[in-house]
């Protein structure tokens, strides 16, 4: 189908230089692109992100979502579930579905996916990637799908995650363990799933800079990387199924020029440093969530335009899937009319505004190149630089990098509070509260705990077949105590009607701890090497 402005101009799908050399979109290092045709019937896949009280409740919201044209999924898992905590925990209980979906059990999965047509949508999740994988891999077999047809990601951050995410409370060592078991039973079983989603988003919401961002990204997977290969995995049976999921914040250009060095410097990596052959190796997919921590709880509508910007910036670098923060963030999980509002922009962004219909259409810019050439340099300078202070695990259980986070989140507070960095609404502009009341209504509704789920795992615990929980919980213990990939285990146990903190608890006491940490206070961390690069 040829392509054309609004004026009738023909359009090429890509753009040269006068003599058409250069580099171009799906070649080497595919810092122009990593498709020379994208073949999908969206240019990119449109999703929001959702989940809030019960499978249920959440299944409703992601039924709303495909129906008004989102192509793929990503689901959020509450504050209990990404902590590995069950409803009934006294910490969990007034937390439940407040900030995402309580997924504790397989019935709860179940419940989640429910007619949702696996072959048409992607499925990601923000949950804990071991009991994702599990929770899917059963809703797909309770579906009569095979799970080996099954598209869509899961999130690692093994190293990052005690720190500026939800903590398990499980070693560093055996969080990784964690990471490589869920990737290598992916590679084997699920061909079609990217079983290695680095997650650098959750961990640059902490204030750090695109180079930061990226350095540290690239130093957690080049150790998985190596994980892999130590255990005798070739590169080119899983490095086709990892892909990027990065933060795009409001400095346009560089977030563009950020995407573009990200393929390049993978794409060399794969090649000269890993060995990889096999052309998908080397050109990474990369999908992309618009800052949450650019919004603001003043003057919500502004966020509206936000994210349509960052939106905008992903579009043109190309990236594979894209998700919009919601306007109301700053307060909680999307409504509705948030929901829609982001899709919306997306699907305009696609249809109307003609910024997919040439691939690359900022490639040769003077200022974008320069900006790309700069960040590759200065990344891989960064990455160097924290590779040479020595393992990564080590520095993770010493603190190192938590130091780097909560330095960014000082850095990004003060930066605010000093005018140095320019918030419209907050330190600029700003609006008597009686003014401020564009979509206020909306965003400050409040979402209640969900109470009903609680009650029904209460009484879900008291009538399962306690035989049976008992069988798959002693198959988790003793693959966490042993060398097994743990992967079958947790799928075997949560089928037996185990939940998400039996299993925890179980992984725990097999390691040695406490089985809940909350009544045991942790050791304090080894004072290690807390200075920070």
């Amino acid at each position: 189908m040829s392509i054309k402005t609004r004026s009738g101009l023909p359009l090429q799908r890509v753009y040269m230089a006068e003599r058409g050399e250069g580099e171009r979109p799906g070649e080497f290092p595919f810092t122009r692109g990593r498709l020379s045709n994208p073949h999908t019937r969206t240019n990119w896949i449109q999703r929001e992100l959702s989940g809030e009280g019960d499978g249920r409740r959440s299944n409703e919201q992601i039924r709303y979502l495909l129906d008004h044209g989102q192509t793929g999924i990503d689901v959020i898992g509450d504050a209990p579930t990404q902590s590995l905590l069950d409803p009934d925990h006294p910490l969990a209980r007034e937390a439940v579905g407040t900030q995402g979906v309580s997924l504790c059990r397989k019935q709860d999965f179940l419940d989640l996916y429910k007619d949702v047509r696996f072959d048409e949508a992607s499925i990601s999740s923000s949950v804990p990637a071991f009991f994702a994988l599990a929770g899917l891999v059963l809703a797909a077999r309770a579906a009569n799908f095979p799970f080996d047809r099954l598209r869509g990601s899961i999130l690692h951050g093994p190293l990052y995650t005690e720190d500026c995410s939800y903590a398990w409370h499980l070693p560093v060592e055996f969080r990784v363990r964690l990471a490589l078991d869920s990737i290598e039973y992916c590679s084997r079983h699920m061909p079609k799933f990217h079983a290695y989603l680095e997650d650098t988003y959750f961990f640059s919401e902490s204030g750090l800079t695109p180079i930061e961002e990226m350095a540290l990204g690239f130093v957690q997977l080049r150790h998985l990387v190596r994980k892999l290969v130590a255990r005798g995995m070739a590169i080119d049976s899983f490095a086709p199924r990892i892909a990027f999921l990065l933060n795009c914040g409001m400095d346009f250009f560089e977030e563009i020029a950020k995407i573009r060095a990200t393929r390049r410097l993978y794409a060399k990596m794969m090649r000269d440093e890993f060995g990889a052959l096999n052309p998908r190796s080397l050109s990474v997919a990369i999908t992309s969530h618009t800052s949450g921590l650019s919004l603001t709880a003043q003057q919500p509508i502004n966020n509206v335009v936000r994210g349509a910007v960052q939106a905008l910036a992903l579009v043109l670098a190309g990236v594979q899937a894209l998700e919009i923060s919601a306007f109301d963030e700053a307060y909680r999980t999307p409504t509705k009319d948030a929901h829609i509002v982001g899709l919306r922009t997306q699907q305009i962004l696609d249809l109307e505004s003609g910024a997919a219909k040439v691939l690359d259409p900022l490639g040769g810019s003077y200022f974008l190149e320069t900006l790309t050439d700069q960040l590759e340099e200065r990344i891989r300078a960064r990455i160097d630089v924290l590779e040479a202070m020595g393992d990564p695990e080590t520095l993770s259980a010493c603190g190192f990098f938590r130091e780097i986070f909560h330095r960014a989140m000082e850095e990004a507070q003060h930066g605010v509070e000093r005018g140095e960095l320019s918030v419209v609404g907050v330190n600029v502009h700003r609006m008597a509260d009686e003014e401020d009341t564009l979509l206020r209504g909306v965003t400050t509704c409040k979402i209640e705990t969900c109470h009903r789920h609680t009650e029904t795992i209460e009484r879900f615990k008291r009538e399962r077949n306690i035989a049976r929980l008992c069988e798959g919980l002693e198959g988790v213990a003793v693959a966490a105590a042993g060398s097994e990939n743990i992967v079958p285990a947790v799928i075997a146990a949560l089928d037996a009607s185990a939940t998400i903190g039996e299993i925890a608890t179980t992984m725990r006491s097999a390691l040695g701890m406490p089985p809940d940490l909350f009544d045991h206070p942790l050791p304090n961390r080894s004072s290690g090497n807390r200075h920070v690069a």
